[in-house]
């Protein structure tokens, strides 16, 4: 399988398929720092990231916000100060579709290439 973060995102309807416990293992492999939440019963993935200021947190925050458009796939995206947490799951589905593994591995590569 491709690296996740070269894939494209699918189009996701009402009654597309979840990913299996099993496929969210495998998955949850290529993004170790990602933990997997459960809230008012939807499965979510989320990650904070650090940062030395707002201004840099704020300009991660756009990179993500890009990114989203880009693959019409839309996070949750909490900006603070030095601080940047990300909640992808896919609303159509009520829960974890293999696009919000896609988004999570993209996001982790926006972030490597502002801290290289």
């Amino acid at each position: 399988m491709s690296e996740l973060h070269e894939l494209k995102c699918e189009a996701c309807q009402v009654g597309a398929p979840m990913v299996t416990e099993r496929e969210m293992i495998e998955l949850s492999q290529n993004i170790p720092e990602w933990d997997v939440f459960s809230r008012e019963g939807i499965k979510q993935l989320e990650r904070a990231y650090k940062f030395k200021n707002f201004k840099q947190a704020w300009a991660f925050a756009d990179k993500v916000a890009e990114l989203a458009e880009e693959e019409f796939h839309h996070p949750a995206i909490t900006l603070e100060w030095g601080k940047v947490t990300v909640c992808w799951w896919s609303h159509s589905v009520k829960g974890l579709h293999k696009n919000d593994f896609i988004c999570a591995a993209k996001t982790d590569l926006a972030y490597q290439s502002l801290n290289q």
